[in-house]
């Protein structure tokens, strides 16, 4: 059985004490692909030299992009930057993210962050890649970004969704994966994402950690970092509400995500 953590922060420095035994705990149980996705030139730039290591049992993977928190500090000059180090690393950058919306925290104006969007919308487009939707509190404005530049061979996730149930059949009406995180095993704050997962085409999801953050039950009772190898649980959890065996969910997820990612899985380790 293999699992594909589809997006995980783990150029973290939390990790620095123990990088390679994380890694070796999210082989351990079965984690055999790693998506690390940018939000910043310096965690792209670390998450780069991550890979190029070669670690012996991961797949890892990389994405460009620019978070909502940080668009206020986003350019030109970063948006070419990030498209130049994915044509000159493409089995390596596989996707354009974590891009989108976040009008929750407001780090970065509302309007600053729509324009540096549709700019990374544009430069993903311009390359073919995926994308990593980030959105929380957008009021159904990056919904509306997205349906107006609707591209029917652009591939996406919404990463952590948590939207509602008219919101997340219109990201699939687009033709948009939903990434299921560690919120789905949370008794009360998961309640209302348990009922949608249900609901999800089983072609068109993907399971995450986001780690180090949304660390999953029962886990989350004995630490708070997040890892990838903690995957497995939002795994189980899916498996149990959808009625279906683990593995032949581990192995429809897996498909999923490297399809995603355009990723041929008889390529990997």
């Amino acid at each position: 059985m293999r699992l594909f953590d589809s997006h995980a922060h783990i150029d973290d420095k939390i990790y620095d004490d123990d990088f390679n035994e994380m890694l070796q705990r999210a082989f351990d149980a079965g984690v055999e692909a790693i998506m690390v996705a940018g939000v910043t030139p310096q965690t792209v730039v670390n998450a780069l030299q991550l890979v190029e290591q070669k670690h012996a049992h991961q797949n890892l993977f990389i994405s460009v992009g620019m978070h909502p928190h940080d668009a206020q500090y986003c350019s030109d000059e970063i948006i070419d930057h990030y498209k130049s180090l994915a044509l000159k690393n493409p089995s390596v950058v596989r996707a354009w993210g974590e891009t989108g919306l976040d009008f929750n925290r407001m780090h970065s104006p509302s309007d600053i962050q729509e324009k540096w969007f549709v700019r990374q919308i544009e430069a993903a487009d311009e390359l073919n890649l995926p994308m990593i939707f980030h959105e929380r509190d957008s009021d159904g404005r990056l919904l509306e970004i997205l349906e107006s530049m609707n591209h029917r061979e652009r591939k996406g996730v919404v990463h952590c969704f948590s939207g509602t149930r008219q919101e997340m059949f219109r990201y699939l009406d687009l033709g948009y994966y939903i990434g299921i995180t560690g919120i789905l095993t949370i008794q009360q704050r998961g309640e209302m994402l348990r009922e949608l997962a249900v609901l999800i085409p089983e072609d068109r999801i993907v399971i995450e950690t986001d780690a180090p953050y949304l660390t999953p039950v029962p886990m989350k009772n004995k630490t708070r970092r997040n890892e990838p190898a903690f995957v497995r649980h939002v795994l189980n959890k899916l498996a149990e509400i959808r009625d279906l065996s683990v593995e032949v969910l581990a192995d429809s997820l897996w498909n999923n995500t490297c399809f995603l990612y355009d990723i041929h899985s008889e390529t990997l380790n």
